[in-house]
C-alpha cells in the first residue's frame, strides 16, 4: 500500500507503520504470535477503486502455497467496478478461497432498496457466487454514512438466509454496536446466516456481545476472532475476547473453534 495524504495532511503517510508484502512474512507474523493458521483478504486502504482488486494475485498465490491460509477475493457491486468484479469472480471456485470482501466506504451503499439495475445485476453476480460456492461474504461496517448498519439490516433480510453474510468491525462504533447487538442474535435466532467479528469495538461492545450470547444461548458460533492487521493489532484484538467476562468454552468458540467451521475444512492439504 503506498503513503497517502489522508485528509489532507501534507505530506503521504503509511499509518500502519507495517504490512505483509507476501504469504512469507505473513506467515513469519503468524509465527511470532503462535498463530497456526489465518485468513488473508485484500487491503483497501487507500482510496482508489482498483487497489483492492490488485491484490487478489497475491491472495490466489499466498493460498495455493500455503496450507496454513485461506483467502477472500476483492469484489464491488459499483458499476464502475463491474469487468474487475466479473474477473474476480471466475476465481471464486478455487481452491482455498472461502470469502469475498468488499465495502461501500468507495462508494455505493450496501441497502438494496437505493441500487440501480446495474448495480442489482452485479450484485446477484457476487451473491450467485458466493451461493454456488459457499462462500461467506465479508461485509465492512462502521458508524454513519452509507456503511451504517441501518443500511445492511434490509441486505441482511433480503439475502441472509441465501448466502452467508459476515458484519465486520460489528457495526463499527458506539450507535453500531448499541443497534446491532440486539438485532444480530435476533437474526440468528430467526435463522440468518448472519457472522461477525469483534475488530475496532470500542470498549463495551465486545463485552456486551459476548455476554448477550451467554445469557441468551444464542450466537456462540457465529463470532469469530479477528486481528483486521495491519489496521487494528492482534494483541489490542484478543485480549477483547480473552478478557471478557464469560465463560472460556464461548472464548475457546470465538478465538479458533469457529473458525475452524466455517473455513478449516476447506483450507487446502
Amino acid at each position: 500500500m503506498e503513503p497517502w495524504r489522508y485528509y489532507n495532511l501534507k505530506e503521504p503517510v503509511r499509518p500502519t507503520v507495517y504490512e505483509f508484502e507476501n504469504a512469507r512474512g505473513y506467515l513469519d507474523h503468524l509465527d511470532a504470535l503462535g498463530v497456526e493458521r489465518g485468513l488473508v483478504l485484500p487491503n483497501y486502504g487507500i482510496p482508489v477503486q482498483e487497489h483492492g482488486f490488485s491484490l487478489n494475485p497475491l491472495i490466489l498465490d499466498s493460498i495455493a502455497q500455503n496450507d496454513r491460509l485461506v483467502g477472500g477475493l476483492w469484489v464491488s457491486i459499483l458499476p464502475v467496478n463491474k469487468e474487475r468484479t466479473l474477473e474476480a469472480l471466475t476465481h471464486a471456485g478455487e481452491s482455498g478461497v472461502v470469502a469475498l470482501k468488499t465495502t461501500f466506504l468507495l462508494g455505493g451503499n450496501p441497502d438494496p432498496n437505493t441500487w440501480d439495475e446495474e448495480t442489482a445485476e452485479l450484485a446477484e453476480a457476487c451473491f450467485a457466487a458466493a451461493e454456488e460456492h459457499d462462500l461467506v461474504f465479508h461485509f465492512h461496517t462502521s458508524a454513519g454514512g452509507s456503511s451504517d448498519i441501518n443500511n445492511y439490516i434490509p441486505l441482511v433480510e433480503k439475502y441472509g438466509k441465501r448466502i452467508k453474510i459476515y458484519l465486520v468491525h460489528f457495526g463499527g462504533g458506539v450507535s453500531g454496536h448499541i443497534k446491532l447487538v440486539p438485532q444480530f442474535l435476533d437474526w440468528v435466532e430467526q435463522g440468518y446466516k448472519v457472522y461477525a467479528d469483534t475488530t475496532w469495538t470500542i470498549g463495551f461492545g465486545a463485552r456486551w456481545l459476548l455476554t448477550e450470547i451467554e445469557k441468551r444461548g444464542v450466537g456462540a458460533d457465529r463470532v469469530l476472532f479477528a486481528s483486521d492487521e495491519p489496521w487494528s493489532d492482534f494483541w489490542g484484538e484478543y485480549w477483547k475476547i480473552y478478557g471478557a467476562p464469560v465463560g472460556d468454552e464461548l472464548k475457546e468458540r470465538i478465538l479458533w473453534q469457529n473458525y475452524e467451521e466455517l473455513y478449516g475444512d476447506r483450507t487446502p492439504r
